[in-house]
């Protein structure tokens, strides 16, 4: 009897051992490495966890799987030294083929130091606001009080993974999301050209960038390692630097509406700009081309973008489009303790620091920022055609990104 039961928790205890064993060789051999012990210092601030901390708040499963993982891919924990000698030098005069990007522009001149802010202390201070609100009870919004556990799968798509540096990027749309991306697939290499891994952020094509295919993400786990996806990804979120870049919500939401629905976009007129018109203008037997619609002097004015926003039918029919969904809910910032907050405001101060808390600024530099970036002085001329009611009711959509990033109300679009 005794025989019969030590065979049958053998077969067991290995069993168990070959599935992780699989695990781990699935994914070393995929498109992005499983390093959980990584070469980099993380940046220390109130709060975030560096490597090797807080192993006892780990369940018993992440420990064992942690243990085992990382003692099996210890070899793998550095960067190759050919790559850390890399360092990308920016091209003078890049090609754009984007629409989007030749409105824009780009600034190509080289910026001098102007940072004269403290970096460490701003990101303290940073954190500590977004930290003090998750925590206040008195300040709610919907998703807040919920557990990392109890976020579906398919709304952790914005988290981006690099395990090569331990590295976990939640990408915000109209927040330099492209070029950041574009960031991540140079530090994973999971985009080749021609055999060869980029090394050059501005190099990769845009619609590689946004290919969702190029990056690993959070929701794509599941696929990979069924039951154990979320034991890794608490795993990784303990490990790993996490950062996002925010901005100013009603900037944004204008920097959305400029670039989706000002410029001619085929997927954005049919799937948004048709309703829209049919709803807020009475239009009717629209063109099926935004070539043609626009045209015919056909367009979705900013009016017309804020009553879709503010129809309670929109939600009811999918949630917000990506571009302007509120952060809270793309990010999870009350789920995830994020280490490091960047804003669009500051973002060549905040990208170079980053990069040096990282140590991959000798491997790359973050693209040139735009020349014509949307202005929060122009708020007042965009706003000016809305209601006051419909100002307060839109502050209201995202007053939880506002207060969570350290925004200020603005009081002057919302008071007569």
């Amino acid at each position: 009897m005794t025989k019969a039961r030590l065979l049958r928790l053998s077969v067991v205890l290995v069993s168990i051992f070959m599935i992780l064993l699989i695990i781990v060789y699935w994914d070393n051999v995929g498109t992005a490495h499983f390093y959980l012990h990584t070469s980099f210092s993380r940046p220390r601030s109130p709060g975030a966890i560096t490597a090797g901390e807080d192993w006892e708040a780990l369940p018993d499963v992440d420990e064992f799987l942690a243990k085992l993982l990382s003692s099996s891919l210890k070899q793998n924990s550095s960067i190759p030294r050919k790559t850390e000698q890399l360092l990308v030098q920016g091209s003078n005069k890049p090609v754009v083929s984007n629409l989007e990007e030749n409105v824009r522009g780009y600034d190509w001149s080289t910026h001098k130091d102007r940072n004269s802010l403290d970096q460490e202390k701003l990101q303290v201070e940073r954190q500590r606001t977004l930290r003090e609100f998750c925590a206040n009870s008195s300040f709610t919004f919907p998703t807040k009080e919920r557990s990392f556990d109890d976020i579906p799968n398919y709304e952790l798509n914005h988290l981006i993974v690099d395990d090569r540096h331990g590295v976990i990027y939640c990408y915000v749309p109209k927040v330099a999301c492209t070029n950041w991306k574009r960031v991540m697939i140079v530090l994973s290499e999971s985009l080749l050209d021609q055999g060869v891994p980029y090394r050059n952020p501005l190099d990769i094509p845009r619609e590689h960038v946004h290919n969702t295919s190029t990056h690993l993400t959070f929701n794509k786990f599941w696929r990979r390692y069924g039951k154990f996806s979320r034991h890794l990804m608490k795993i990784k979120l303990k490990k790993y630097t996490k950062f996002l870049f925010v901005r100013d919500p009603f900037v944004r939401l204008i920097s959305a509406f400029r670039s989706k629905f000002e410029l001619e976009n085929e997927d954005f007129y049919r799937r948004f700009a048709i309703p829209m018109l049919k709803l807020y203008s009475n239009h009717t037997n629209l063109p099926t081309s935004v070539s043609e619609a626009f045209g015919a002097g056909l367009k979705v004015s900013f009016s017309d973008f804020i009553q879709y926003l503010l129809d309670p039918r929109t939600e009811k029919m999918a949630p917000f489009n990506e571009h302007w969904r509120q952060v809270y809910r793309l990010c999870h910032p009350c789920q995830i303790d994020y280490d490091f907050i960047g804003k669009l405001e500051t973002l060549d101060e905040d990208a170079a620091y980053l990069l040096q808390l990282l140590k991959v600024d000798r491997l790359l530099r973050f693209p040139p920022s735009y020349r014509n970036r949307t202005a929060s002085s122009w708020e007042d001329n965009w706003f000016a055609k809305i209601p006051l009611a419909w100002r307060q009711q839109l502050y209201k959509l995202y007053e939880a990104d506002f207060v969570l990033f350290g925004y200020p109300k603005p009081e002057n679009l919302l008071k007569d």
